[in-house]
């Protein structure tokens, strides 16, 4: 064989192997499609299936730490000689436990009724302290509320009621232990107002009643019609709007739960939550990507206009209750939905806030790593991966918005269903680019062929 019918015989070989090629990338193409389709009907909420079995049993631990704020200079602040001074004390870390129940399909399995019961069980050994010993100094919450509801009577009036009160011993400020202060002690106050009006529940605490209860009825989507559509809320409580808020925007329900998301997400999307307990929607964008125990994972957390005035984002305007009535950034005043207390919530530390509200308290140290909320999800299945929701109860009390305390619930996949997951991406992986890897091992083969031909003729019949 000469070098020039070498030559030609290794061109026309390369030839037909980049042929070959084009259509492995096409047929590629069309595999790639087809495992999308499948995973994308694989993962909705169908009856008997493992996605059903692990949405109303989630494995992964979820854990819900508390931290409050004791007051240090109570009698400084209400003699308006000091701004509040408060120190941080917890965590007070308590187990999670959030099963689905009820569980009902609707509408030929296009939909699916659940209800969602947490029930929090203490854990000692992740908790600075015992919530049963240590005790708070904070805000109290039931005389803030009965005065604000005075707001419309006459100073005097106001006056002689705030002074009653001061005779039995119920001040602006209580000290009370963490524990009563969280799951509910039976308030003098309200037993006043309870035997004066009975429907009036004599006992307080920032999660009375909600060990073992749930947030409402809902509805979902399971994602047979669209799989844009799984894991949607359709209706909370039979109510597809709420009607707190001042504008119909706002008073959407928009997205789901926060538990799943739909497949083969985009860094470019808006993900939408419906957090009953700030009693609105929030929106979530793409921050970074992440690896959680293998994982491939984006991170999505709210933007800072989340929580910003009409000012700066328009659409927020409807939150202003009354319209107009509206508070600076990075705080939403959730009165309409608290009985009109006036309670606010926020990020920890007051982050991504109006600086006039960290600086109106000393001790507030916002940081991104401690205090910012996140999602990061497997933007091929969906899945939440590992979750950090992060939020601040407040009240205004002297003009001044006061924080109480600040919930961090997190939830990272547990070792058995990340094994799990990392096997199932790796077969999609793989299945997707089947026909690339055997052109590519081809073209391995096409080289050691050419090489062997050429190598075996002597030098001089090349």
């Amino acid at each position: 064989m000469t070098r020039r019918s070498c030559a030609i015989y290794a061109t026309g070989i390369v030839c037909a192997h980049l042929l070959i090629l084009g259509i492995a990338l096409l047929v590629a193409q069309v595999f790639q499609t087809m495992i999308q389709e499948r995973i994308k009907k694989e993962i909705t909420l169908a009856e008997n299936s493992r996605v059903l079995e692990g949405w109303i049993n989630p494995p992964p631990p979820v854990y819900m730490q508390y931290f409050f704020f004791n007051v240090t200079n109570p009698d400084e602040f209400l003699a308006g000689k000091e701004k509040p001074k408060v120190t941080q004390i917890g965590p007070y870390t308590y187990r999670e436990y959030r099963p689905r129940e009820n569980v009902t399909f609707l509408e030929n399995g296009t939909k699916i009724f659940a209800t969602n019961p947490k029930s929090f069980v203490f854990l000692r050994n992740m908790s600075s302290g015992d919530p049963e010993v240590d005790r708070v100094i904070t805000v109290n919450i039931p005389f803030i509320a009965v005065m604000n509801e005075l707001n419309s009577y006459s100073f005097f009036l106001r006056s002689a009621v705030s002074m009653w009160m001061g005779s039995m011993g119920i001040e602006v400020f209580m000290n009370r232990t963490v524990h009563e202060v969280l799951w509910g002690f039976k308030d003098p106050l309200l037993s006043k107002l309870h035997a004066m009006r009975p429907e009036v529940d004599e006992h307080f605490g920032l999660m009375y009643n909600k060990n073992g209860t749930h947030e409402g009825e809902f509805v979902f989507h399971t994602g047979e019609k669209n799989y844009m559509d799984y894991g949607k809320i359709d209706t909370w409580n039979g109510i597809s709007q709420m009607n707190w808020w001042s504008s119909n925007q706002s008073n959407m329900i928009n997205g789901t739960d926060g538990s799943v998301f739909h497949t083969f997400l985009s860094r470019k999307e808006l993900l939408y939550i419906f957090a009953a307990d700030l009693c609105r929607s929030i929106h979530l964008a793409y921050v970074a990507d992440k690896e959680v125990k293998g994982i491939p994972a984006f991170r999505f957390a709210p933007p800072s206009d989340v929580l910003a005035p009409p000012d700066e984002n328009p659409s927020n305007a409807g939150f202003c209750v009354p319209a107009g009535d509206c508070l600076g950034k990075g705080v939403l005043k959730v009165s309409v939905c608290r009985q009109g207390a006036p309670i606010v919530v926020s990020f920890p530390h007051f982050y991504q806030a109006d600086k006039r509200y960290i600086n109106a308290i000393d001790g507030m140290n916002p940081n991104e790593e401690e205090h910012e909320t996140y999602l990061d999800i497997n933007p091929t299945t969906g899945v939440p991966i590992r979750a950090c929701k992060r939020a601040q109860l407040n009240v205004i009390l002297k003009r001044t918005i006061f924080p109480i305390m600040y919930v961090n619930e997190t939830a990272t996949i547990d070792d058995e269903s990340a094994a799990q997951m990392r096997t199932l991406l790796l077969i999609v992986t793989v299945m997707s680019n089947f026909p690339v890897i055997i052109v590519g091992l081809g073209a391995i083969l096409l080289v050691v062929l050419i090489f062997l031909v050429c190598r075996n003729h002597p030098a001089g019949l090349l």
